[in-house]
């Protein structure tokens, strides 16, 4: 695969093979950022779990202590009496079976996250199939399925992400931008890695933690040693 000079400028700061402790990881991202923008800082965890059984699934949700750096679009299913509340607690679209059509018919999908009050979730489950290969179906595990939308909203607001592991057993999130910095980016890796441990399937055999890299939107990976934080 051909890489930009930046990138390939950017990788001569790193060891591909070594594992570093998180605030010197943080820190190689930062100086290999080179994009002219604010770039998404990510973490790929790769679990020693086998996704394809339910009992092994790895999913779940976290505020993040610094937020992610980026305002969250917020779409609200709920009955009509309470779509005022779920907009004055900051929801960016709040409905019902008018939003329904919408998705529908004019395939609307401006936002980020969807939450659901139980009571709307008969509705909302019509369209899961246009939803959930968009990660956008909301879940009570996740706590997008609520009847307390006011919190559900605000947590989101605040920078509240959810993991879940794809089909390679792999979690991909984002934990925050360049412009963090490497501690506060430590403190949002710790408090998810913490969170992926905490949620460790009983079925779950062997290694749990297989790897761990961190990097930037347009930077190369670097490779985290994870023992100090599990």
């Amino acid at each position: 695969m051909f890489r930009g000079k930046k990138y390939q400028e950017s990788a001569k700061l790193i060891e591909k093979a070594q594992q570093y402790d998180a605030p010197e990881a943080f820190d190689l991202v930062i100086k290999a950022a080179k994009a002219k923008f604010d770039e998404t800082v990510e973490l790929h965890i790769k679990l020693g779990v086998d996704s394809r059984h339910a009992d092994q699934q790895v999913r779940g949700a976290i505020v993040l202590p610094h937020g992610t750096g980026k305002t969250r679009r917020v779409l609200v299913f709920c009955k009509e009496e309470r779509i005022q509340e779920s907009l004055d607690a900051g929801a960016d679209f709040a409905g019902g079976q008018d939003l329904v059509d919408r998705i529908q018919k004019e395939n609307f999908f401006d936002y980020d996250v969807v939450v659901a009050t139980p009571d709307m979730m008969g509705v909302v489950g019509r369209l899961g199939r246009v939803l959930g290969p968009k990660g956008l179906m909301p879940t009570p595990k996740a706590g997008t399925v609520t009847a307390n939308i006011a919190q559900a909203i605000t947590e989101i607001k605040a920078g509240k992400i959810e993991y879940r592991l794809d089909k390679t057993n792999i979690i991909h999130c984002p934990i925050g931008k360049v412009s963090f910095g490497p501690e506060k980016l430590a403190d949002n890796y710790n408090a998810l890695l913490q969170a992926v441990v905490r949620a460790k399937p009983a079925a779950a055999k062997g290694q749990y933690i297989r790897s761990c890299v961190t990097a930037s939107t347009m930077g190369p990976g670097v490779k985290i040693n994870t023992t100090k934080a599990v």
